[in-house]
């Protein structure tokens, strides 16, 4: 079977996902060795001291993570910084390049592409077609997973045409990764309750249909208690503008808003990202600030 590579220049810059293992069992036990002759000096260290030296990605995943009393001080967290609670996602030429309906095949992590440079793994393989992310989706995942907006949570809405486009777009989730082991799936978990999905709306099988602002986002409303207003959506808005519908038609009855939209006709790109979250702002700064 043919392996599919990213190149860099003229020589090959990814390789399989197995090639991981043997690096990953010296540095594990490098690791072990290390904390074993240095356990006496970890004792000393108090909690509060180890959670400062954490990484700052996982202080951010930390705090995103808290689901009980901190909910409210990670809302106030999002309005004092102008973020979005809710940030929702289109995948197909959206969050990613491919459509899934065209594609026949599960995703499979033997397949995966992974860069050398990285170790991370940047495309998901579906028969003969590639699934990458787009940039401004790479982009805005890893700043999310580092704790760059704290009070915000991440959602999809996604009218994929069948079961099947259904199964192998989430199978790209779990294998797309923004870092070694760190995959676009496990981001978008985060912050919500163990095994909750109602934040992933993908398919048009009812409950769901391919009318968004009909059944996506009042799902997504319901589930996740967010209001529409504090919504960002991307969307790439090629087969209808699902932008417009949602703006208009998913409105927060006191507030008089629905969420704030980006149209992303080429993907969303680190562009359309930032300038997304600056129109999120300066809405959020006229209509509720004082």
């Amino acid at each position: 079977m043919a392996k599919l590579l990213v190149s860099s220049s003229s020589r090959c810059n990814c390789f399989c996902r197995q090639n991981r293992t043997s690096t990953t069992s010296i540095s594990t036990t490098y690791f072990f060795l290390n904390s074993k002759k240095n356990n006496n000096k970890k004792k000393s260290l108090k909690s509060s001291s180890r959670r400062s030296m954490m990484h700052p990605r996982h202080r951010g995943a930390a705090l995103n993570n808290n689901s009980n009393n901190d909910d409210t001080d990670a809302q106030k967290h999002a309005d004092e910084n102008g973020y979005p609670h809710l940030i929702v996602f289109d995948l197909d030429a959206c969050f990613w390049n491919q459509e899934m309906y065209q594609l026949y095949d599960i995703c499979e992590s033997k397949d995966n592409i992974v860069d050398e440079k990285t170790n991370t793994v940047v495309g998901a393989v579906s028969g003969r077609t590639v699934i990458r992310m787009h940039e401004g989706s790479r982009k805005a995942l890893t700043e999310y997973y580092e704790g760059k907006y704290p009070g915000a949570r991440l959602a999809t809405a996604s009218s994929a045409d069948t079961p099947l486009a259904v199964k192998i777009g989430q199978s790209a989730l779990r294998n797309l990764e923004i870092s070694p082991g760190v995959s676009a799936a496990s981001v978008f978990a985060i912050g919500w309750e163990k095994e909750f999905d109602g934040n992933m709306q993908i398919g048009r099988t009812p409950p769901l249909s391919a009318n968004k602002a009909q059944t996506h986002f009042p799902i997504l409303r319901k589930f996740t208690n967010i209001e529409y207003h504090k919504m960002l959506f991307f969307d790439d808005c090629n087969w209808g503008d699902h932008c417009a519908a949602v703006e208009s038609q998913c409105v927060e009855p006191k507030a008089g808003l629905g969420p704030a939209i980006q149209r992303t006709p080429r993907g969303l790109g680190v562009k359309e990202w930032e300038t997304a979250l600056a129109k999120y702002k300066a809405r959020h700064e006229q209509y509720f600030q004082k």
